[in-house]
C-alpha cells in the first residue's frame, strides 16, 4: 500500500484529504508544517503532498529535504507564478486549490506509477553524448518488445521490426545498434518510401559515372556507407523488385555491385528492416519476394499499437507534454481531466507521432495553464466502455458521500465561488479555479450555485 504524507496547516483540508486518501487504499500521515516534518524519516514514503504557503519554511524545503521522494505541492488559488517556481526547484507537479476529488487522485495515481515504473529500464540511446530512453511505457507488450531489444541487439541477426505508422520503428532500430557490438560503426537510416522508384537502386548501391543521364560523377551507395555498421530500412515493402534482387545479394553473398559496373565489393552489414505491411501477403502476390522475405524475418519485433497501451498513453502525454513546454517555453502546462480522458479514449490511428502532433498542437493553442480537448483537435472521441472493477468515474466521485466531519472539496469550491464571485468575472474565477468557464458553469448548476447578477449603473 502506497504511503503518503500530507503537510497542510489548515486542519480541516489536512483531515479531507487525509480521508479522501484512504477511502481509495492509501496509507496517510501529516503533519501541519515542514518542522513537524523532522521527526518523520521522509524516505519511506512514496509521496509527499505539501501545501507551499506553510507557519515557518515553505513547502518547496521538503524537496530537498525528502529527496528522492516526489513532491506534490499544493497552491492556493492556481498561483501560476508559484507554482512555475515550484516546478523549478524540482516539485514532481502542482494542484491548484480548491480542486476536486478526481483531480487529485488521477494526478496522485499518475505521480506513484510514474515512480513505480522508473527503475524498469527500456532501451537507451545516446543523443550528443547524452544517454536517453528510446521508448517509454510498461505495459505488457512493450516488456516484451524491451526484452526481444535485449536479446537480439548483440546476436549480429538480421531483423525485421513490424508495426504501424508512428509506433517508434526507428527507435527499436537504434536502440538495437546502441547495444550491439557495431555501436562504434555507422548507422545508416533509408526510408525506401521516400524515394522515387527510379533513383533508389542508385541511393542504396550506388553508380557509377555515366552509368545513366546525369550521372556525372561516381556515387557511393548507402549500403556501402553504412559498412562495418548497421543499415536501417524503414518501410521495406516499398521497395522495388530489381531493388529487393540487388538487397537479397547483400544479405546472401555480402557484395554489392554499383549501377553501371562490372566489379563487386564486398560489405559487411548488418541489417534491420521495418514495415507496417504484411509482407508473407506481399509474398503471394508478387509485390515481395518471398525468399527476401525469409531472409529478413531471423528475429522479429512487433510494436503494438498505441490503442493497445492504454496503461502507458498518459505517460507518454505527460513525457511528450513536457518536451513540447520546453520548445514553446510554456512551463506549467497541464492536460485538463477532460483532454486526458479524451487521450485515454481516442483510437490514436497515428498513433505515438499523432500524439506528438496533438500535444504541440495543445501547447501552442491553450489559454491559461491548462489544455483542453479543443486546444488537441482531435474531433468527437468516444469513451471506450470501462471493466465492471475499473476505477469510479468522476461523476461518482464527485457523488461520494462523506462522513459528517469531512470537509467536501466540492464545499471548498462552492465557499470559494460564493466569496469571490462579487469581485471577479466568470473567467477570472474559472483561472483561478484551474477550470474552464464551461467546467464552472456546469459546476454551478451541479452543486446549486447561482451566478451572481452584476449591478448595473442607470
Amino acid at each position: 500500500m502506497p504511503r503518503i504524507l500530507i503537510v497542510e496547516d489548515e486542519a480541516i483540508i489536512r483531515s479531507a484529504l487525509k480521508r479522501l486518501l484512504e477511502r481509495h487504499d492509501y496509507q496517510v500521515e501529516e503533519a501541519a508544517s515542514v518542522e513537524a516534518c523532522a521527526p518523520l524519516e521522509l524516505a519511506a514514503f512514496d509521496l509527499i503532498i505539501s501545501d507551499l504557503r506553510l507557519p515557518g519554511e515553505p513547502g518547496t524545503a521538503l524537496i530537498q529535504a525528502g529527496a528522492p521522494v516526489p513532491v506534490l505541492i499544493m497552491t492556493s488559488y492556481a498561483s501560476m507564478r508559484s507554482a512555475v517556481d515550484a516546478l523549478k526547484q524540482g516539485a514532481v507537479d502542482y494542484v491548484a486549490k480548491p480542486f476536486d476529488h478526481a483531480e487529485l487522485l488521477e494526478t496522485v495515481e499518475r505521480i506513484l506509477h510514474q515512480q513505480s515504473v522508473q527503475h524498469a529500464e527500456p532501451p537507451e540511446i545516446t543523443v550528443g553524448g547524452e544517454r536517453r530512453p528510446t521508448m517509454i511505457g510498461d505495459c505488457h507488450a512493450m516488456q516484451v518488445v524491451y526484452t526481444r531489444i535485449r536479446k537480439t541487439a548483440p546476436a549480429d541477426v538480421t531483423v525485421l521490426i513490424q508495426g504501424e505508422s508512428g509506433t517508434g520503428k526507428e527507435l527499436v532500430a537504434r536502440a538495437i545498434h546502441q547495444q550491439s557490438k557495431r555501436v562504434d560503426a555507422p548507422l545508416i537510416c533509408v526510408n525506401c518510401a521516400a524515394i522515387p522508384e527510379t533513383l533508389i537502386e542508385s541511393e542504396l548501391f550506388g553508380h557509377e559515372k555515366g552509368a545513366f543521364t546525369g550521372a556525372s560523377a561516381a556515387r557511393t551507395g548507402l549500403v556501402e556507407a553504412a559498412d562495418g555498421g548497421t543499415l536501417f530500412l524503414d518501410e521495406i515493402g516499398e521497395l522495388p523488385l530489381d531493388a529487393q534482387a540487388r538487397l537479397l545479394r547483400v544479405l546472401q553473398e555480402g557484395e554489392i555491385r554499383k549501377i553501371g559496373s562490372v566489379e563487386t565489393r564486398h560489405v559487411n552489414v548488418r541489417l534491420i528492416a521495418a514495415t507496417h505491411r504484411d509482407l508473407r501477403a506481399l509474398s503471394k502476390s508478387g509485390d515481395f519476394r518471398l525468399d527476401l522475405y525469409y531472409r529478413l524475418n531471423v528475429m522479429q519485433i512487433e510494436l503494438p499499437p498505441l490503442r493497445e497501451r492504454e496503461d502507458d498513453v498518459l505517460q507518454l502525454a505527460d513525457v511528450l507534454l513536457d518536451k513540447a513546454c520546453q520548445r514553446h517555453d510554456r512551463p506549467g502546462l497541464r492536460l485538463s481531466r477532460a483532454a486526458r480522458q479524451d487521450i485515454r479514449d481516442y483510437p490514436w490511428p497515428g498513433n505515438v507521432r499523432e500524439l506528438e502532433n496533438a500535444l504541440e498542437r495543445g501547447v501552442i493553442l491553450a489559454e491559461g495553464h491548462l489544455i483542453h480537448p479543443d486546444d488537441l483537435g482531435l474531433g468527437p472521441v468516444t469513451p471506450r466502455p470501462r471493466p465492471a472493477n475499473a476505477t469510479a468515474t468522476p461523476e461518482a466521485l464527485d457523488g461520494e458521500s462523506l462522513n459528517e466531519d469531512d470537509l467536501s472539496l466540492e464545499d471548498y469550491f462552492q465557499h470559494f465561488v460564493l466569496e469571490h464571485q462579487e469581485s471577479m468575472s466568470e473567467t477570472e474565477l474559472a483561472q483561478k479555479l484551474g477550470i474552464s468557464r464551461k467546467s464552472l458553469w456546469e459546476r454551478r448548476q451541479r452543486l446549486g450555485i447561482p451566478r451572481k447578477k452584476s449591478s448595473r449603473r442607470p
